[in-house]
């Protein structure tokens, strides 16, 4: 599957947060091309401030492979991912992250921080944004101006 397929699913999981109240935001994580891992933002209704969208990605990932470490798998997300989950990321060893639009105000791959590129970390994931940007960004447009 090609990464806005892959992106189309995280999509999915971004309306289904957005239709519980959360902020609209969905991940899934990808080994040998099965979908291992789901994840809809739910800080609000987990009271949970880690309750991200890529943590419960993360979290159902690990499980699912029996490892909390994830070589070779990737990630897709609708945002650009904050500093906690970019920090999770590189702590699992995912080989490749995928998002969609970027985050002005919390983004850790290049929008505020890049974490990512620094090249003293001991794990580098490749990083590919941008991808379906336009609905990505728009479905967080419509949530927050819904919310105004």
């Amino acid at each position: 599957m090609s990464d806005l397929e892959r992106m189309a699913e995280a999509l999915a999981l971004a309306r289904g947060a957005a239709t519980r109240g959360e902020v609209p935001v969905g991940a899934i994580v990808v080994c040998d091309g099965v979908v291992v891992g789901r994840g809809g933002n739910a800080p609000i209704a987990a009271s949970d401030p880690t309750a991200h969208a890529e943590i419960a990605a993360l979290r159902e990932a690990g499980a699912s492979l029996g490892n909390y470490r994830l070589p070779g798998c990737e990630i897709y997300v609708t945002l650009e991912p904050c500093a906690m989950c970019a920090g999770a990321i590189m702590h699992a060893r995912l080989s490749r992250l995928v998002f969609g639009a970027r985050d002005p105000k919390t983004g850790a791959c290049g929008s505020v921080v890049d974490l990512f590129a620094n090249p003293r970390l001991n794990h580098h994931t490749r990083v590919v944004g941008g991808v379906a940007e336009e609905a990505c960004a728009s479905m967080l447009t419509e949530f927050f101006a819904a919310r105004r």
